[in-house]
């Protein structure tokens, strides 16, 4: 049953899936009154627990307290309201690259009882168009810097109706920024229930209409409560850095709602290279770190190099499944294991992850406390442990799409969320990664998943980075193919094939191996590090 909502825009609610289709909630050990408000949770009431003079963002060239941060989103607050208007419910896109600005104005919008909408700075005029479409979004709040696409898109829609400009870098010189200087501190947080929509989710897909999950108040601690709390312990003392943008649910957490929750600090990069994040790492002694494996690789050759980056205590695997070499090499030389997890849009954030105590290679260890999974068939049948079948999971969080039927085709059944992704679980009950659903590769009657084969290659001396896919073959109806790039100096001829592929038939089953090999200077990736396997097929293709 729905808590009461304190939005007089009902249009989230009013599109929230049928409750049939909902997955099942649990919700034991998650208990928050029936009004609250998540923003007000991160910035006031944290100022009320003593926080206020602790270090809260550092980023642009500045570093604001959590008395600093309470006092902008409450100003910013008063704008969206008395200025502009904002009504509980109202749907705000917010447009930025990951910036202090672009955490307060998420804040500020969540605390006026606004639904956010946050956006990658890639997004183009059209892309932005189908998310305003989606969510009939009447304002948007962007970044001075990327204001062309979003005015362009304004142009062309028929629900967005002004677009104003914030200052992302330290100078607060923009409409909104000057419209809050002259606003009061204090700001009476609109009442929003538990189950208020509060941040519209939207995927990341590649192809296809957007699809927006649904994300209440509540939500947005318990991933905080359940696993900031559980696996990364943290502690006021920590310092987050990371690659993940904002705009994504995974960055959302890791670098905005787990710091905030717990008096810690969060240092933002709008560039969140290799190098740029080793120099903050030591500059600021970060503590935990969100991102990919092939960023960790770049750090690992830094502290070839001389790096310090002792102080971090917390490695975080995002974006891609942990080969095994890379966890491997990263407890080698720093004495820590890495956290491999996953999560997803629709679940909010990571729902299965290794702890400390039992982090080991090629492996995403157990639920986080308050979900629960399983391995299973095509109907819904739970398999044997060790044969790979499809993951279902189910906790506080799940998926609620806004108005789309692939709620139940595809997403939710019986009660459960299916990921798309394919496991297997070990007699111990961790769960191993064995590719994305659609990612399995079917050679010649065998079940060959691709990531598996990349930490085959992975561990090899020649190879810096790899993507495998499968591609149709007459007589196998589909081989194994790797996409390699080399170390500098190693030549890519066909003494290098033969090398790789020798070297997988000994480490893996010799069925596994590819048998086609492409090397290439570089893989296509997404803004959160995430190989794009789907262009690599693309380019077979064509």
């Amino acid at each position: 049953m729905l808590g009461p909502s304190g939005h007089i825009d009902t249009f989230s609610r009013d599109r929230l899936p049928p409750r049939e289709q909902w997955p099942e909630f649990l919700l034991d050990g998650f208990d928050y009154p029936e009004w609250l408000n998540c923003g007000y949770e991160l910035t006031d009431a944290m100022v009320a627990k003593g926080f206020g003079d602790h270090t809260a963002l550092i980023g642009n060239g500045r570093i604001r307290t959590y008395k600093e941060l309470t006092d902008w989103t409450n100003r910013i607050a008063h704008v969206l309201v008395e200025d502009y208007g904002v009504k509980p419910g109202n749907r705000i896109l917010i447009r930025s690259a990951n910036n202090p600005a672009m955490v307060a104005a998420w804040l500020a919008a969540t605390k006026a009882g606004a639904v956010v909408v946050n956006t990658m700075p890639m997004l183009r005029a059209v892309e932005l168009g189908k998310i305003v479409d989606k969510a009939e979004i009447t304002l948007a709040l962007c970044d001075t810097r990327l204001m062309d696409e979003m005015v362009a898109c304004a142009k062309e829609s028929r629900f967005l109706d002004k677009v104003v400009g914030f200052d992302g870098t330290a100078n607060h010189d923009a409409e909104l920024d000057r419209l809050a200087l002259s606003k009061p501190v204090r700001f009476e947080t609109v009442k929003t229930g538990r189950d208020d929509v509060a941040l519209l989710g939207f995927t990341s897909g590649t192809t296809g209409k957007p699809k927006a999950t649904m994300h209440f108040h509540r939500d947005m601690l318990m991933i905080a409560d359940g696993y900031a709390k559980e696996v990364l312990g943290v502690t006021p003392e920590d310092v987050f850095i990371g690659s993940p943008p904002l705009a994504f649910t995974f960055g959302l957490g890791g670098l905005a709602i787990f710091p905030l929750r717990f008096g810690a600090a969060a240092a933002l990069l709008e560039q969140a290279t290799p190098a740029n994040m080793v120099e903050i790492i030591q500059n600021h002694k970060a503590t935990v770190c969100f991102t990919a494996p092939t960023a960790y690789r770049a750090m690992l050759a830094a502290m070839e190099e001389g790096a310090d980056l002792s102080s971090l205590r917390a490695a975080v695997s995002a974006g891609e499944t942990l080969p095994g070499p890379v966890y491997e090499q990263w407890m080698a030389k720093t004495g820590k294991p890495m956290l491999d997890g996953i999560g997803a849009t629709e679940m909010l954030h990571i729902f299965i992850s290794n702890r400390f105590e039992t982090a080991q290679p090629a492996c995403t260890g157990k639920p986080v406390t308050g979900y629960e999974a399983r391995i299973v068939d095509g109907e819904m049948n739970e398999v044997e442990r060790g044969q790979v079948g499809r993951l279902a999971v189910r906790g506080p969080t799940g998926c609620r799409y806004l108005d789309d039927p692939e709620q139940q085709q595809k997403y939710v059944r019986d009660g459960w969320n299916l990921t798309g992704d394919s496991f297997t679980q070990d007699e111990d009950g961790f769960f191993h990664f064995a590719a994305r659903s659609d990612d399995m590769i079917i050679s010649a009657g065998y079940n060959i998943a691709g990531p598996e084969v990349e930490a085959a290659l992975l561990a090899h001396d020649d190879v810096v980075e790899c993507g495998v896919i499968g591609v149709p073959d007459e007589a196998r109806g589909q081989i194994v193919q790797a996409h390699v790039v080399l170390k500098a100096g190693i030549v890519p001829d066909e003494a290098a094939i033969k090398r790789l592929q020798d070297h997988v038939k000994a480490v893996i089953a010799p069925y596994k191996y590819p048998r086609s090999v492409i090397f290439t200077d570089a893989l296509p990736k997404t803004q959160t590090g995430k190989i794009q396997r789907f262009r690599l097929r693309s380019d077979d293709a064509g």
